[in-house]
């Protein structure tokens, strides 16, 4: 009897110890699980960052460059070509220019609006102020635009996995309802991938492409050469005499007029100064 109250005490023991060391080996299991886990969650956080700056490096930086600059000169038209020569040695091209003159006989004045590659635009700029030019106010400014550029291209491979799958679900689709549906979610993805495409394509060309916008001033002002016909020395001499002369007669014709007109009254007053001095003459007789 004895023998056999020992034996289950032993088992019991035995249990007991292989239980404790099952949920130990479970707790350890359960810790390293957790482990386990956090590590892959950690190399998936790594990864996903790798990847954005593998994709931006992929990408590579874009920044929209522009410059603004005012310029003096000497010689107008001369300094148009010098720039337009410039711009096509670095492989640029004139987007827009205009001229005009600041007052009838001023200077000329003028804008050009260049684009340059990217590469180009500082040994652009360095080459115009290394010449005849003389740059009076320079602006340059930058604009990093890599982030928008690379969430772009991120918005638009998801966009391509949408439309694919909606190409997908119109080919199974056997409703009517079902094929208006995905066509509606089609065009408005499709629609989407096109504006950021073209956001895309924009950006890409304004960070290929810098514009350079500059204000151009004439120095010295243009004085006409002394030419006869500006001179028109006979011509006036002609028409001062016959101004004056016309005075003259004006003057003559002015003053016939005067006494022919007023000649009853001068014939009264002469009349009246007449038998005045004839009546004094007579008075000193008596």
């Amino acid at each position: 009897m004895k023998k056999t109250i020992f034996l289950l005490f032993c088992i019991v023991v035995i249990m007991s110890g292989c239980t404790n060391t099952t949920e130990e080996s479970k707790i350890v299991t359960e810790n390293e699980n957790i482990t386990v886990t956090d590590n892959q969650q950690e190399k998936e956080i790594k990864s996903e960052d790798s990847a954005d700056s593998e994709e931006e490096s992929s990408v590579g930086r874009k920044v929209i460059y522009n410059a603004q600059l005012t310029v003096q000169v000497e010689n107008y038209e001369h300094t148009v070509k010098e720039i337009q020569t410039e711009a096509v040695k670095k492989k640029g091209y004139i987007l827009n220019s205009n001229t005009y003159r600041n007052g009838e006989e001023g200077q000329l004045q003028g804008t050009m609006t260049i684009r340059i590659p990217t590469n180009a635009f500082h040994p652009f700029i360095e080459a115009l102020e290394s010449g005849s030019i003389k740059v009076m106010d320079r602006t340059i400014s930058g604009q990093d635009v890599t982030e928008e550029f690379v969430d772009l291209e991120s918005r638009l491979k998801s966009k391509q996995v949408v439309e694919k799958r909606l190409l997908d679900f119109m080919e199974k689709a056997e409703k009517t309802e079902d094929l208006l549906k995905i066509s509606t979610d089609l065009a408005t993805v499709q629609e989407e991938i096109e504006q950021i495409k073209g956001r895309m394509n924009y950006l890409q060309n304004q960070a290929d492409l810098a514009t350079v916008t500059i204000e151009i001033v004439e120095k010295s002002v243009n004085v006409p050469d002394l030419q006869s016909k500006d001179l028109n020395t006979w011509e006036k001499t002609k028409k001062q005499f016959i101004g004056s002369l016309n005075f003259i007669l004006s003057a003559g014709s002015g003053l016939i007029v005067f006494f022919i007109g007023n000649m009853p009254v001068f014939l009264i007053i002469g009349l009246i100064i007449f038998i005045v001095f004839a009546s004094r003459k007579r008075m000193k007789k008596e």
